[in-house]
């Protein structure tokens, strides 16, 4: 999306911090707790801040205020014309918040999650102060933004829903990296555990609360009560609930399911390119069927893999209109068992739902078309601030 910038004359500063896997290109000594360096032509300020989803909520809080005081510092001393922050979490907004109030910058602010209406509906966070607070910093986020994107339909409902005019809102959804993931010079490679001849279906991403991975257990019982050995249910990734869930399908006995350990996205695109379908799981949460944007449904699709989608909304929606995966409802361990069975005995059928897969990837969802629009939206702030 900087590029996207890049492209049309523009300089960029990206602030961040550090995440297990995620590479900023930098590679000098910190100094007083961030670096910085040109990156593909992007300037790059990162903090010595490193996250991880398996830390507790107290010590992601006190990285996020970190993050946030230090984005603050930042935008109050450098020069630009146009302050963007994105979600989550939704202390990224402070340092837009400042900017907009106090040097008077257009600010654009991303909302990838509606918060705190994920956590409360989660039962993550129950505190009324704290929620109060979220609501507050939600609020004033919105209100300070001289534009907004959000990344799913429900998310720009939500957003209008606080008192903000649909003329300042836009949908900008994640995209997909075809580049990346439907690149002719990725190199299948499958775990340990998972034969050429089975049928693999991968789940690519955080292992929490928000995942709802039993979901994915129940549904690997399932099929080893019917026989189905031959369905490999493959998890990739890292989280809180990880150990909890390798613990419960060791002591289920679940020999058709595989953990495995996070890997960067080039190897994740050779993963897919072996891999049969994807399943995009979540929590049966209501907040979520239309309030997300999930990152790693993109990414299925840019691979030309076929989705199985557990949950209600705009995602088991793009997955029915455009015949590209199954749709099942929540908590059904049967059925998501019969959609697995289907597809990995329906191989023609499935090679179908793939193309048009990979076909609403390239139409809807590439990301070197929806920067362009990202990046005139942002670029316009400047003029309607």
């Amino acid at each position: 999306m900087a590029k996207a910038l890049l492209a049309e004359g523009h300089t960029v500063t990206m602030v961040c911090g550090s995440y297990q896997l995620g590479q900023t290109g930098l590679d000098t000594e910190f100094h007083k707790g961030r670096r910085e360096g040109i990156v593909d032509g992007i300037r790059v300020i990162e903090f010595d801040l490193s996250y991880s989803n398996n830390a507790d909520l107290l010590t992601r809080t006190k990285l996020f205020l970190k993050f946030a005081f230090g984005g603050v510092g930042i935008a109050m001393s450098r020069k630009y014309d146009v302050v963007f922050a994105t979600t989550t979490p939704l202390t990224a907004g402070l340092p837009g918040i400042a900017a907009r109030w106090l040097r008077r910058k257009p600010f654009v602010f991303e909302v990838r999650d509606l918060w705190p209406e994920l956590p409360r509906a989660m039962g993550v966070i129950t505190n009324p102060i704290v929620l109060g607070a979220m609501s507050l910093v939600e609020w004033a986020s919105y209100k300070s933004a001289t534009r907004l994107v959000g990344l799913s339909p429900g998310i720009c409902r939500g957003i209008a829903e606080r008192g903000i005019p649909d003329d300042r809102i836009k949908m900008i959804p994640n995209g997909c990296d075809i580049g990346i993931f439907a690149s002719g010079n990725r190199e299948p490679w499958r775990p340990d555990g998972v034969d050429p001849s089975d049928f693999m279906a991968i789940f690519t991403g955080t292992h929490g609360q928000a995942n709802g991975l039993d979901a994915v257990l129940d549904a690997a019982a399932e099929l080893q009560r019917r026989g189905r050995g031959d369905v490999r249910l493959v998890l990739v990734g890292d989280g809180k609930l990880k150990p909890v869930l390798q613990k419960r399908a060791q002591d289920d006995g679940l020999e058709n399911v595989i953990f495995h350990d996070p890997v960067d996205k080039s190897r994740l695109a050779g993963l897919m390119a072996s891999a049969d379908l994807g399943m995009q799981i979540l929590a049966n949460v209501p907040a979520f069927y239309y309030g997300t944007s999930p990152n790693k449904f993109f990414d299925y699709i840019a691979a030309g893999l076929p989705v199985l989608n557990n949950y209600p909304g705009w995602v088991a929606n793009l997955v029915m209109e455009n015949e590209c995966g199954y749709a099942v409802d929540p908590e059904n361990s049967s059925a998501f068992a019969d959609a697995l069975i289907e597809a990995a005995d329906n191989r023609e059928a499935l090679t179908m739902k793939a193309r048009n897969a990979a076909a609403l990837a390239r139409s809807d969802f590439d990301r070197s078309k929806l920067s362009r629009s990202w990046a005139d939206w942002i670029v316009g702030a400047k003029s309607s601030a």
